[in-house]
C-alpha cells in the first residue's frame, strides 16, 4: 500500500509542474522545470486589467482671496455711499447737528443723540441757494394821499418775473467731543445784497471737564452761547431762512414772523421726551454799549413734550414765552434781514426791494416792550403732518401808556408721499389780528396758501404755491384799506 501511495503522489506532482500546467498560470518569466516534457500549449487568454476610476481630476474649489474680497466689498460700499449722497444726503460729520438738506425736515431742537462718533477735529462747509418766480397781483381801495405830486396809496405795478436769488454760507467746526461752533452768513439777501453774518455760536453737549457730576448733567443738558437765532416758538424751525427753504413746505413764512437773532445764552434740559429751555439775551439785533438806561435783557422760556410713539406716529407740543420790559428797538417780529418772499405786494410806487423788505407781513410795532406767548402742536402720522400756531403778543412803545394786543392763528396740513416722501402737497390757513399804532379798531389779515413740492434729490427741492391774502379793518387813509394780493409762486432751492 505504501509504495502505491508514494507512486501516486509523484505522478500528481509531475502533472502539476508540467509545461501545460505552467502555461495556464500567469506568466512570471520563469523557465520550465528541468526534465519536464515540453508540450505545446494554447496561448494564455489575456487578463483584462481591473477597471480604474475616471482619471479626469475633479474641478478645483475656488480658494477665497481675502484681498480680492475686501476690494470688492470696498467698491460696493463706495458705490452705495455715492448713491446715498444724492438720494439721502451727504455724510454728516458734525455732532448734535441739524442737516441742511431734506433730512432736516421736522427737526426742532437737536437731540442728545450725537449722530456720529467724534474722530477728531472736523471742518464742514455748507451752502443754500434759493430763487423764486413770482406772478402776483394786488389791489386796494385806499383813498388818494398825494404828497409832492406822488400818491402814497397807489400800489406799485407788479407782474410776472423773477426775484433776486438769495444764498447762505454755513461753516461748522467740531472742536471736541460734543462741542461744535457754527457760523452762518447771508451772501445775498433781499434786505442786504452784500454779505452779512447772520449768526455765530458755540454749542456744548458734552463736558470737556472730567468731573463725574458735570458729565452726568451733560447727558441731558445742552448749552448754547453766541449771537444766534432765538428759540421762541416752533415756527422758526419750519420757515424759510433766506437761501435755505428746505424745511418750509410753503414759499411764504407766517404773517407775524417771529424770527430774530440776539446775543445771549440758552440752557436746555432734555430728559427723555421732555424739553425745557431758559434763555437770557441782550434783546438787540446787534450788540452795543450805548444808552444802557434804554436797554434791558430779554427772558425766553420753553417747555415741551416730543415723542415718537411708534414708527408711524409722532406727537409734539410746546409752549414758549418771550419778555422784555425795556428795549431800544425790539426785533421779535422784524428781525428777519432776509425779507418776505412776496416782493412789492401792497407797496406804493416809491418802494424799494430793500427798504420795504417785509411786504405782505404784519408787524405789531412793539419797539420798546413786548410779552409774547406761542403754543405749537405737531402731529405726524406716516405721511400726514399737522402743525398749529396759537400766539398772543402784548407790548408797545415808550410813548404809549398801555399795551396793545395781537393774536395769530395758523394751521398747516401737509401730506408727503412716494418712496422717501419725495412729493408733498400742503394747505395753510393763517390769520393775524390786533391793534395797530394809531388805529382805534382791530386790523389784520388772513391768508390761504396751497403748495406742492418735489424733492428731486435730497439736496434739490422744487415748490409751487398759490397764495391769497386779504386785509381788513384798515381806514381809507391806509394803503392796506381793502387790500388783497393773490397769485402763483414757484421756487427752487438747493442746500447741502
Amino acid at each position: 500500500m505504501k509504495p502505491t501511495l508514494t507512486f501516486t503522489m509523484m505522478l500528481l506532482a509531475a502533472a502539476l509542474t508540467s509545461p501545460a500546467a505552467l502555461a495556464q498560470q500567469p506568466g512570471d518569466g520563469s523557465a520550465p522545470a528541468s526534465g519536464a516534457t515540453s508540450t505545446p500549449a494554447k496561448p494564455a487568454t489575456p487578463v483584462k486589467p481591473a477597471a480604474t476610476p475616471d482619471a479626469t481630476p475633479p474641478a478645483a474649489t475656488p480658494v477665497a482671496d481675502p484681498a480680492t474680497d475686501a476690494a470688492k466689498a470696498a467698491e460696493e460700499a463706495a458705490a452705495k455711499a455715492a448713491e446715498d449722497s444724492w438720494k439721502k444726503g451727504r455724510p454728516v460729520v458734525m455732532q448734535y447737528y441739524r442737516p441742511q438738506d431734506k433730512r432736516g425736515i421736522n427737526v426742532f431742537e437737536t437731540s442728545k443723540d450725537p449722530g456720529v462718533p467724534f474722530t477728531g477735529f472736523k471742518l464742514d462747509v455748507g451752502a443754500a441757494f434759493t430763487s423764486q418766480m413770482q406772478d402776483l397781483s394786488h389791489r386796494n381801495t385806499a383813498a388818494s394821499n398825494v404828497v409832492n405830486g406822488v400818491d402814497g396809496n397807489q400800489l406799485m405795478n407788479i407782474g410776472l418775473g423773477f426775484n433776486n436769488p438769495t444764498a447762505n454760507l454755513g461753516l461748522h467746526a467740531q472742536l471736541a467731543p460734543g462741542i461744535r461752533v457754527a457760523l452762518t452768513s447771508y451772501l445775498s439777501a433781499r434786505h442786504h445784497n452784500e454779505t452779512w453774518v447772520k449768526d455765530g455760536y458755540i454749542q456744548i453737549d458734552q463736558s470737556p471737564i472730567d468731573f463725574a457730576p458735570l458729565k452726568m448733567l451733560m447727558e441731558i443738558a445742552t448749552v448754547r452761547v453766541g449771537d444766534m437765532e432765538i428759540n421762541y416758538g416752533d415756527t422758526h424751525f419750519r420757515r424759510s431762512d433766506n437761501g435755505n427753504a428746505m424745511y418750509n413746505p410753503f414759499i411764504g413764512n407766517y404773517i407775524m414772523d417771529a424770527f430774530t437773532t440776539q446775543i445771549g445764552g440758552e440752557v436746555y434740559l432734555k430728559p427723555g421726551n421732555l424739553i425745557a429751555m431758559a434763555s437770557l439775551t441782550a434783546g438787540e439785533l446787534r450788540g452795543t454799549v450805548q444808552t444802557p438806561g434804554k436797554r434791558g435783557p430779554v427772558m425766553i422760556g420753553k417747555l415741551g413734550y416730543d415723542r415718537q410713539i411708534n414708527k408711524d406716529l409722532r406727537f409734539r407740543l410746546t409752549g414758549s414765552m418771550y419778555k422784555t420790559n425795556r428795549a431800544m428797538s425790539d426785533t421779535l417780529y422784524s428781525g428777519d434781514r432776509a425779507g418776505s418772499r412776496y416782493y412789492f405786494v401792497m407797496e406804493n410806487t416809491t418802494a424799494s426791494e430793500s427798504a420795504q423788505k417785509d411786504s405782505g407781513l404784519l408787524q405789531p410795532g412793539f419797539a420798546n416792550r413786548v410779552t409774547a406767548f406761542q403754543m405749537n402742536p405737531f402731529v405726524k402720522y406716516r405721511g400726514l403732518e399737522l402743525f398749529g400756531v396759537v400766539e398772543q403778543a402784548k407790548g408797545g412803545t415808550t410813548a404809549e401808556t398801555s399795551d396793545r394786543t395781537w393774536h395769530q392763528y395758523a394751521f398747516d396740513t401737509v401730506y408727503r408721499f412716494l418712496p422717501d416722501e419725495q412729493l408733498f402737497v400742503g394747505a395753510r390757513y393763517n390769520k393775524a389780528t390786533g391793534q395797530a399804532l394809531g388805529i382805534p379798531n382791530d386790523v389784520g389779515a388772513n391768508r390761504w396758501q396751497f403748495s406742492g413740492g418735489w424733492f428731486i434729490t435730497a439736496n434739490v427741492l422744487a415748490k409751487v404755491e398759490y397764495v391769497n391774502q386779504k386785509y381788513f379793518g384798515y381806514p381809507a387813509s391806509n394803503i392796506k384799506n381793502g387790500g388783497k394780493f393773490n397769485g402763483l409762486m414757484a421756487e427752487g432751492t438747493i442746500a447741502f
